[in-house]
């Protein structure tokens, strides 16, 4: 994957940092990685493997960013834009990462074929991805069912109420039927068409025997079956229960979702960031400097010596170190951590376990997470040690966010309009401008809450709030 990828990054990269240093820039190019850190221009071409899945990872370290800041150790970042929709598990601060992935491979309901595409030994931020997004397009199939995705209108021409020339009804054209989005976008930049929009959900309904409304309720109805599996992917088939989970919503479409995908997890509370529309690009600048480097152990825990270990880490210290002087990475600034990837003998499959200096206790953290993330244990088993790994990080300074004291209130809303929930069917909801609430608005739903980016959708029996860093909370009442 590295040679094949290697000429087409490097020379992207070079016509990148000509160019902005043609028009004054003199800063350093960084790199988003599939791991969530960043690496210099060098590293990249280096090893361009690493750094394929970049984009989605950006947007899963400023989740995690948030969850740190507000004291939330079980949380799942939720990624829902024109095509695909991602979700991934945040514990501990941390997204969940794994030491290995595959390229090109095939899906199935959100699960990846194992063996269907190139794996890469580089560690991944554990995403799960479905076609799910603004722009997928409902269809009817050759047993009459409803279906969405995974073919999408992209932005171009985009939905049917876009006015580009689409035809095919798409979610976003079932949201605006339906009244949850406002008649224009981006500021004002893309108008809606609502009549192309009806246009598209009334063929389609002619077709399933359904009237208009019911066709689109439909359409939202199957799009958040679908994303919902992504979300119980990343928790429950990761050993976890989504009950115990915050979800974080962003992406242009995911705060219009996130309410009802929360309620059908039973997820208790959900968090829309500030500027949700663009949360994968703060995360680009909240990342670290991060270096992964392994070493192969290939044998059983029983055989392997704690000195011997150590020898082993200091080994990969001494390079990771080397590669964040050469990026300008003070001393001080640099933390590395230990991790052995352990499965039981024969097992095709393997867990990372951090390392604290101590072999029996990382193989009885082994124990643990198999446990509770495959159902047993097999105390009686050997413990085979795959390999010794150790991430490098560069701290860097972070942006500082906009903060406010939270003075209980109730805004006003700037106008009304006819909304449909499936709970509810139409009721006048109020619709308020994001930018104008401050830290300690309160609203009650239903409600619809707009703003250039993205648009949010509190329904009824769920209420929200704007907390000191202006992210907006909504929960069940």
């Amino acid at each position: 994957m590295n040679a094949l990828l290697r000429p087409l990054l490097s020379g992207y990269l070079a016509r990148l940092l000509e160019e902005l240093r043609r028009r004054g820039f003199r800063g350093t190019l960084l790199v988003m990685q599939s791991s969530g850190g960043v690496a210099g221009v060098e590293q990249a071409v280096e090893r361009p493997a690493a750094f394929i899945e970049s984009g989605p990872a950006a947007g899963a370290v400023a989740a995690a960013y948030f969850s740190r800041l507000m004291g939330v150790e079980h949380a799942v970042g939720f990624d829902m834009g024109g095509t695909t929709a991602k979700a991934v598990a945040v514990v501990g601060g941390e997204p969940l990462v794994v030491g290995e992935y595959e390229v090109g491979g095939r899906a199935h309901m959100g699960r990846k074929l194992r063996g269907s595409g190139y794996p890469v030994r580089y560690p991944f931020i554990d995403l799960v991805e479905v076609s799910a997004g603004g722009g997928s397009i409902a269809w009817v199939d050759a047993g009459g069912a409803l279906r969405v995705g995974p073919v999408s209108a992209g932005s171009d021409p985009g939905p049917a109420c876009y006015g580009r020339g689409g035809r095919e009804p798409t979610v976003t054209d079932a949201q605006l039927v339906l009244g949850r989005l406002p008649e224009a976008l981006a500021g004002g930049v893309l108008r809606l068409r609502r009549d192309l929009a009806l246009e598209a959900l009334t063929g389609l309904g002619e077709k399933l025997g359904m009237d208009l409304v019911e066709a689109a309720a439909a359409v939202v109805r199957i799009a958040n079956t679908i994303m919902a599996r992504a979300l119980r992917i990343v928790t429950v088939e990761r050993g976890y229960d989504p009950r115990r989970f915050t979800l974080y919503a962003y992406g242009g479409a995911g705060p219009l979702h996130a309410a009802e995908l929360a309620g059908e997890l039973g997820m208790e509370r959900v968090v829309v960031p500030p500027m949700p529309g663009v949360f994968s690009a703060l995360g680009l600048l909240l990342t670290d400097y991060r270096h992964d480097l392994h070493a192969a152990v290939a044998r059983a825990a029983g055989e392997v010596s704690e000195e011997e270990l150590d020898r082993v880490f200091e080994s990969l210290a001494e390079k990771a170190l080397a590669m964040l002087r050469a990026e300008g990475v003070p001393g001080n600034k640099i933390v590395m951590t230990r991790s052995l990837e352990m499965r039981y003998m024969g097992q095709a499959y393997s867990i990372t376990v951090p390392y604290r200096g101590s072999l029996g206790e990382a193989v009885e953290e082994f124990h643990r997470l198999h446990e509770a993330r495959y159902g047993y244990r097999l105390r009686e088993a050997p413990v085979f040690i795959v390999a010794a790994r150790l991430t490098a990080y560069g701290r860097t300074g972070k942006p500082r966010l906009p903060q406010g004291e939270p003075r209980p209130h109730r805004p006003e809303p700037r106008g009304r309009r006819r909304v449909y929930f499936e709970e509810a069917g139409w009721v006048e909801a109020p619709v308020y401008w994001r930018p104008l609430l401050r830290p300690g608005a309160e609203i009650t739903g239903p409600a619809v809450v707009e703003e250039e980016d993205s648009t949010v959708l509190v329904p009824p029996g769920h209420a929200a709030r704007v907390d000191g860093l202006y992210a907006l909370h909504i929960e069940r009442v």
